[in-house]
């Protein structure tokens, strides 16, 4: 019985170095993402899955769609879920952002 629980053990400590060093930080991320979608509002700086990147220009509350402008005059519409990063929000440039600078 006690050899059974002891063959297990490296199997388990591998799965809690997993959790805290991937799933963990992983799963704040999503909730930090998540956050910044539904805090979206005219003026911010977004970066699409698609790689697009754009102001902007029209942000409902409540909508699962924002208006980004990716050139002057060029406006498409965007499902918040396909928003990847928001690169400045209310003049305040993210953490990610400035990495990239």
């Amino acid at each position: 019985m006690n050899n059974g629980i002891i063959s297990f053990l490296p199997m388990i400590l591998v799965f809690i170095v997993f959790y805290f060093v991937l799933i963990r930080p992983q799963q704040a991320k999503q909730r930090e993402l998540k956050a910044a979608l539904n805090a979206l509002r005219r003026g911010d700086r977004v970066k699409t899955s698609g790689g697009l990147i754009g102001t902007i220009q029209l942000a409902r509350e409540g909508s699962d769609e924002v208006e980004v402008e990716i050139a002057p005059g060029v406006k498409v519409l965007v499902a918040r879920d396909g928003i990847a990063t928001v690169l400045s929000s209310s003049g305040k440039v993210t953490a990610e952002a400035a990495k990239s600078k």
